[in-house]
């Protein structure tokens, strides 16, 4: 009996080595990156003194990638804060000083994501890092992907101004302007170059 299973696995080996080793999985394919095109937007929404106001940001580029089956990618986006406009030039002037984004002196603001989460309703949320004023903080980017050649992002978020030391001094009076602003984006996007 012993000389037996003694020949089988001698006849074994050989075929166990000729057998093919199992081909790696192939790696998921990287998300396609996509820039904002004409008639994508970034505005932002606050008040003061009980007025509302809204106001955008005429310049910003991007590097979005995203894929919406896992919900990963990543984002990319600088804002050239000079370019904030209200349509009201002495509140225009005030937003790009020093008391609030002090654009001449830090001209730019940043918004990066590499962590993404599909949430119950169909849209994902962007747990992004905001740098603006030379404060890092963590800003979550609830937004909707249309998927496509030509996908569409739209997303909203609520910026605490006060964390990035936007509107100092006596603009800090949460009675006259509140602290959260909300930041909305359309973002009609093509293949970058």
């Amino acid at each position: 009996m012993r000389l037996i299973a003694a020949l089988l696995f001698c006849f074994a080996l050989p075929l166990a080595a000729a057998a093919p080793a199992a081909a790696p999985a192939p790696a998921p394919a990287a998300p396609a990156v996509f820039i904002a095109g004409s008639g994508s937007l970034l505005e932002f929404h606050s008040s003061y003194d009980e007025e509302t106001f809204s106001g955008r940001f005429e310049r910003f580029t991007t590097r979005i990638a995203f894929d919406p089956v896992s919900a990963s990618g990543h984002f990319d986006v600088s804002i050239e804060l000079a370019s904030a406009g209200t349509e009201n030039d002495e509140r225009d002037e005030v937003l790009r000083g020093a008391e609030f984004f002090n654009a001449l002196a830090l001209p730019q603001a940043r918004y990066q994501a590499t962590r993404f989460a599909r949430l119950a309703d169909g849209r994902f949320v962007a747990e992004g890092t905001l740098s603006l004023r030379g404060v890092s903080r963590v800003v979550p980017l609830t937004f909707t992907w249309t998927p496509g050649p030509t996908p569409r992002l739209e997303g909203s978020a609520t910026v605490p101004r006060l964390a990035f030391q936007v509107g100092t001094g006596d603009w800090a009076d949460t009675a006259m302007m509140p602290d959260a602003v909300e930041v909305r984006t359309r973002l009609l996007l093509q293949p970058a170059p």
